[in-house]
């Protein structure tokens, strides 16, 4: 982290001896090593807020290009749905309109008429005959 090597904490710990005296070096160097514990915490803290601000913008461009997918899905959709139901209308207008319009007067003619009759006998047609040779 701060790239000091071993010679240059040896001399810092016997300029720190000569300085505070061996009677307070111990708390010294406890107070110092809770500090940087301290530090170091707060620091991972810090890392990890930036991580999951990070990863929160991620999910909110994903979740922005999501919505906007389904509004693209869903606009395409009611533009499908739009001739269809102009249709629709369409049909239940004639519909409508023939329903209104008054019924025909004389009866539709009913199955059972012989003009109507599949069955009937057929009455041979009169061809004239073929000169046989």
């Amino acid at each position: 982290m701060f790239d000091i090597s071993f010679g240059e904490l040896m001399v810092v710990g016997a300029v720190a001896l000569v300085v505070i005296g061996p009677e307070r070096l111990p708390k010294v160097a406890r107070t110092v090593g809770a500090l940087l514990g301290r530090m170091q915490r707060y620091v991972a803290s810090v890392k990890a807020d930036i991580k999951r601000e990070v990863e929160l913008d991620g999910l909110r461009e994903l979740e922005a290009e999501m919505s906007e997918a389904g509004r693209k899905l869903s606009d395409e959709i009611r533009g499908g749905i739009a001739p269809i139901q102009s249709g629709l209308q369409e049909v239940a207008g004639d519909t409508r309109t023939a329903l209104s319009d008054p019924q025909p007067e004389t009866p539709a003619p009913r199955a059972d008429d012989k003009q109507f009759d599949l069955f009937a006998p057929v009455a041979p047609s009169a061809r004239p005959e073929r000169d046989q040779r």
